[in-house]
């Protein structure tokens, strides 16, 4: 009998080392990946608009467009050598400027906060990952832009997916005190929120980048409650930076990261609204019930502390929704039996546009309608536009207006 060869002990590696390695080999490949989509002088730009989604966009009908210009009045779109007309985004806010000041009726096409009106913070939440939270976050910004209103995005997920998605690579773009941390910190290097601020290729949307700098006030927010040096409480210095940025915006909207920590809190003390975003799988309702039940405990003493936990409204949003799916279906008629008008009333139905647009970092707004099969792009624009147009309507109901 043969004995076999005694094997050699696979040599052990401290875990830290190895994950570091592989952060940086796949950051490297991350960054070869985004040069080949974009190169250093090449900036992301956004794609034209056809008369028809223009129209939409603005509340007009198209052949008042195609009246505007033909009579040379207004901004004039670009012909295509088949006589196709297309606006870009600059043109379209133009025509809205145009429609305002040449309209005898009260304001309908810049739909920019009035006197009286405060400014709408819309918290995006959940407290597990796969949501659809940063999906919904970059196309609600973006939607809200594209209508007119002035929009700032702030990325508070240190995995900063919302940042990179509109051009900003967390790791090579993004500086240290450059995050909206600069803003919330608690020692001399603190910054005025304008600081952070940076134009994205949307015109009418801003962002606060994200990274994971952002983890350093999660650490220093329970030193300064224990040493009682902080200065304004945590749960305020979010209002406090937006307050400083306040006249220059109409809606804030915000991508919580998913845990319930200082960075989720100091977002919902801040917030006027809350969009709670869920899968209609058992797991992730059960997912949800905890961070609820977490949520309510841990404001509820802010409350008691003095923070103010008023809401213009909270809303439920089904996301990567299958109508032929049954359980899903069921899960969808729970939720409404329990929570209601609470639940918005347009599911985001799940799509491979959405996800194909992801993979160069775009969103279904920046892709052209010939990228996909066109039932396929058809169906997710409708979907989003659905959802998006609940919310925007939330926000005018807030603010008074029908």
């Amino acid at each position: 009998m043969t004995l076999a060869a005694p094997s050699t002990p696979t040599p052990r590696r401290a875990i830290h080392t190895l994950v570091g390695e592989h952060a940086r080999e796949l950051s490297e490949k991350l960054q070869e990946h985004r040069l080949q989509l974009f190169p250093p002088t090449a900036t992301k730009t956004l794609r034209r608009f056809t008369s028809g989604e223009v129209a939409g966009l603005i509340g007009v009908d198209a052949g008042y467009l195609r009246r505007l210009s033909l009579e040379g009045r207004g901004p004039q779109p670009e012909m295509s050598t088949s006589g196709r007309r297309s606006y870009s985004i600059e043109d379209i806010r133009a025509l809205r400027a145009y429609l305002d000041e040449s309209g005898k009726a009260e304001r309908r096409y810049l739909p920019h906060r009035r006197e009286g009106d405060h400014l709408q913070v819309i918290c995006v939440v959940n407290f597990k990952g796969g949501s659809g939270k940063t999906t919904t976050a970059a196309h609600l910004a973006q939607h809200l832009a594209l209508r007119g209103y002035r929009t700032l995005a702030v990325d508070l997920d240190p995995q900063a997916s919302l940042s990179a998605l509109h051009g900003y690579q967390p790791e090579f773009d993004v500086g240290e005190n450059e995050t909206l941390y600069a803003a919330l910190r608690y020692d001399g290097q603190r910054r005025p929120l304008s600081q952070v601020i940076r134009k994205t290729y949307f015109p009418g949307l801003d962002l606060v980048p994200g990274n994971i700098e952002l983890m350093e006030y999660e650490h220093e927010t329970p030193k300064a409650l224990n040493d009682g040096d902080g200065g304004d409480l945590f749960f305020t210095r979010f209002d406090s930076a937006l307050a400083e940025v306040e006249a220059d915006y109409d809606v804030v909207v915000v991508d919580c990261p998913p845990q319930l920590g200082f960075l989720t809190m100091s977002a919902l003390c801040a917030a006027t609204a809350v969009l709670v975003t869920v899968h209609p799988q058992m797991l992730d309702v059960m997912s949800m019930c905890q961070f609820l039940l977490m949520t309510s405990d841990l404001l509820g003493v802010v409350a008691e502390a003095g923070g103010n936990m008023t809401y213009d409204w909270m809303r439920y949003l089904i996301t990567r929704y299958e109508p032929g799916d049954g359980p899903q279906n069921q899960m969808v008629s729970f939720m409404r039996s329990m929570f209601g008008e609470h639940v918005l009333n347009y599911p985001m139905v799940k799509s491979t546009a959405v996800a194909d647009a992801g993979i160069t970092k775009q969103t279904l707004y920046e892709v052209t309608r010939d990228s996909f099969t066109r039932s396929t792009y058809d169906r997710a624009l409708e979907a989003l536009n659905n959802v998006n147009g609940e919310i925007e309507a939330l926000i005018a109901k807030s603010w008074g207006r029908a």
